[in-house]
């Protein structure tokens, strides 16, 4: 049987309200007091009951962790980094999988059931009007790859991936391609939609260098794979910005099947810099988001929102940088 606060407060000699206010965060007690139930408990093995404790403090420490794109293996490091790093601020993550959901409403519904404390919307597809609908419900929230914004109406923690398409573009006409190409994710993502504006920016700067684009169904190895088989039916780019480490590694996947070589007949630049990118079978040129410092300021801007829950909304954007690997022919 699991030991009781009454326990720990007859072997403290003291009150169950001196044990209760001992382990609640903000609860006034005196050094002495804090030193007698500590010791007791400690003897006793005693650990205070979470959900009880929230009854008494009006807070359940839960925070919503919301994704929509469980498909993509980027998300396993995402989730991992959000997951420790909750959990290091004595906070618990409910974890949301939204796979296929556009309604916000039965999100908002659902962590309402659940009473949590805040909600982090972990998607760079979802339109930024899906994490205001949590703040519109009175419920404080971080919307994290999120899309970047001059004048955000919620917290938004992540990359400029306009630029990151400009960047990209650059990459592939600074090797002398002649025919290049956006293959991106879904065509509805606020992601893919920034990632072709940046690039299609870029490249009017190169009206010698032909560009095309097309669009995959989903940011996953499958639909890289298809549209990448697609596109070689026809009249492929010689080097393509995939938009995506998952779609960039299904195309390798169907050149691969195509006999084709990778360089030398079509080049490609991912983006994420996913560990598996790295792999030396994969070897993956790419641009580089720095995703463990935009987990570690979603959850500090988190944490700062559960004391100040009308803190005004901020964009924090982090810099990318091109990796050079394998996949692209080397810049002169």
């Amino acid at each position: 049987m699991a030991v009781t606060l009454k326990e720990v407060a007859e072997r403290a000699g003291v009150s169950r309200s001196a044990v209760s206010r001992t382990f609640t965060d903000g609860a006034s007690v005196s050094d002495k007091m804090r030193r007698k139930v500590e010791k007791a408990a400690r003897e006793l093995g005693y650990s205070p009951n979470a959900l009880a404790s929230s009854l008494t403090t009006g807070r359940t420490k839960l925070i919503g962790l919301v994704s929509n794109n469980f498909h993509n293996p980027i998300f396993l490091e995402v989730f991992d980094l959000f997951t420790r790093g909750l959990q290091d601020r004595g906070l618990r993550p409910l974890l949301v999988n939204l796979s296929d959901e556009t309604d916000p409403e039965t999100s908002v519904q659902m962590m309402r059931q659940y009473s949590v404390d805040g909600v982090v919307v972990a998607s760079s597809t979802l339109p930024p009007g899906f994490a205001k609908a949590f703040r519109d419900a009175g419920v404080p929230v971080v919307h994290s790859f999120g899309r970047s914004s001059s004048a955000p109406q919620v917290h938004v923690v992540g990359i400029d991936n306009v630029e990151c398409g400009r960047m990209a573009a650059q990459a592939l006409t600074a090797r002398g391609y002649t025919h290049v190409g956006f293959m991106g994710g879904p065509e509805d993502a606020t992601s893919t939609q920034d990632r072709f504006a940046g690039f299609k920016s870029e490249m009017t700067r190169h009206p010698d260098i032909q560009a095309t684009h097309s669009f995959a169904e989903a940011y996953s190895f499958e639909a890289g794979r298809k549209e990448m088989l697609r596109l070689i039916e026809s009249n492929p780019a010689q080097a393509y910005f995939c938009g995506d480490d998952v779609l960039s590694i299904g195309a390798l996947s169907a050149i691969e099947d195509s006999d084709l070589r990778v360089p030398e007949d079509i080049g490609i630049i991912g983006l994420n810099d996913m560990e598996m990118a790295r792999w030396e079978n994969i070897d993956l040129t790419t641009i580089h988001q720095p995703i463990r410092q935009i987990v570690t300021s979603s959850i500090e801007l988190m944490v700062a929102m559960l004391d100040e829950p009308d803190r005004y909304p901020e964009a924090r954007i982090f810099p990318c940088s091109v990796v050079e690997r394998g996949t692209l022919r080397p810049a002169p």
